[in-house]
């Protein structure tokens, strides 16, 4: 069983409770279960009772919740596995898994992946290790919160990439909802008092962030161009390219004398958790969803990360929930409704 222990600032050491996460990667494919077809489909399984429409939106949630997980859990490796040696790490692990249960989805997808094989590692060292070891990196400097309000920014940088390389357009409900969100966003950076957002500031890992935000929108608005493949197939070629550019990372990471490597319970439980649900499940879940509905409509969700951020440090960190969490979240969730209008 993996605990992590967690020292945040004059915070007492908070005791997570056990983290069951190998029987979900376990178990992933009966979870978001894919047609047998080496065509890429959306995930479609009767045993759910989900139905077509409602399963992107629920995997979107899942997708957020997770990746606010991970905001959290880079800020618990802070002194236990520096960004390089954790961004190689969580990918060389979420590799073999994939690589042992997708054999055979990879070589009948492989003349594809060939073909797309240059597409395929640009956008996982781009969207995968790029953003990684920028966001691992900012929290050595700033916040897990912050770091998951910033990453609010992509929407936005989604929308005008789509508007400026493919020309989609977007009529009002979708320009309301966005600023919806960006006001629920704001009331969880003030804590409520958006007069006094002028007065934030921003240091070094705030910075980080704004660049890593801009990898993973970059990596979003490319996936429209995803070749037709197997899930699977997909992952593995991302993975690949993601664990070529974490390891150039962590050479220079090790040369320069930086690299800490994981030896507390700590660190393998960081290393474990970010390997399996954020790199895998995640990953998977966020392909899904903007396949289904697109990136802009998908890219909306990634407001919901400040709102959970604030529900983990509550319940892993003994914060207390304001009011103001309840209305930024009722605003996220309505301008992510509005967006879904057509």
């Amino acid at each position: 069983m993996l605990y992590l222990h967690v020292i945040a600032n004059a915070t007492p050491e908070v005791t997570i409770p056990p983290l069951i996460i190998i029987p979900c990667v376990i178990n992933c494919q009966s979870f978001v279960k894919f047609p047998h077809s080496r065509k890429y489909l959306p995930m479609s399984d009767s045993k759910t009772g989900l139905t077509s429409l409602a399963r992107p939106h629920l995997l979107l949630i899942l997708t957020t919740l997770i990746w606010a997980g991970n905001a959290i859990a880079g800020k618990f490796a802070v002194g236990h596995v520096s960004p390089m040696v954790l961004t190689f790490s969580r990918w060389s692990l979420a590799f073999i898994i994939v690589a042992i249960i997708a054999r055979k989805q990879i070589t009948a997808d492989w003349p594809i992946i060939r073909k797309n094989l240059p597409y395929l590692l640009t956008m996982g060292m781009v969207g995968f290790t790029g953003f990684n070891v920028l966001l691992y990196s900012a929290l050595h400097y700033t916040t897990a919160i912050n770091v998951a309000i910033e990453q609010s920014a992509m929407p936005l940088m989604i929308f005008l990439g789509n508007l400026i390389l493919y020309r989609l357009s977007f009529g009002w409900p979708q320009i309301l909802g966005f600023f919806l969100t960006l006001v629920g966003v704001a009331v969880v950076i003030t804590g409520g008092d958006i007069a006094s957002l002028g007065a934030q500031t921003f240091n070094r890992g705030d910075i980080m962030m704004f660049f890593a935000a801009i990898c993973y929108s970059g990596y979003s608005i490319a996936l429209k161009k995803k070749p037709d493949m197997h899930w699977l197939s997909l992952l593995a070629a991302l993975f690949t390219g993601a664990l070529i550019s974490a390891f150039v990372a962590m050479i220079w990471e090790i040369s320069a004398g930086l690299a800490i490597y994981p030896t507390t319970k700590t660190g393998f439980a960081v290393v474990a958790f970010t390997a399996l649900l954020p790199s895998i499940v995640a990953q998977a879940s966020y392909i899904e969803g903007v396949s289904k509905l697109g990136a802009n409509a998908a890219g909306i969700y990634i407001n919901l990360l400040p709102v959970f951020a604030a529900i983990l440090a509550v319940i892993l960190l003994n914060e207390i929930l304001g009011f103001y969490h309840l209305i930024a979240l009722a605003l996220v969730i309505g301008g992510i409704t509005l967006v879904q209008r057509k």
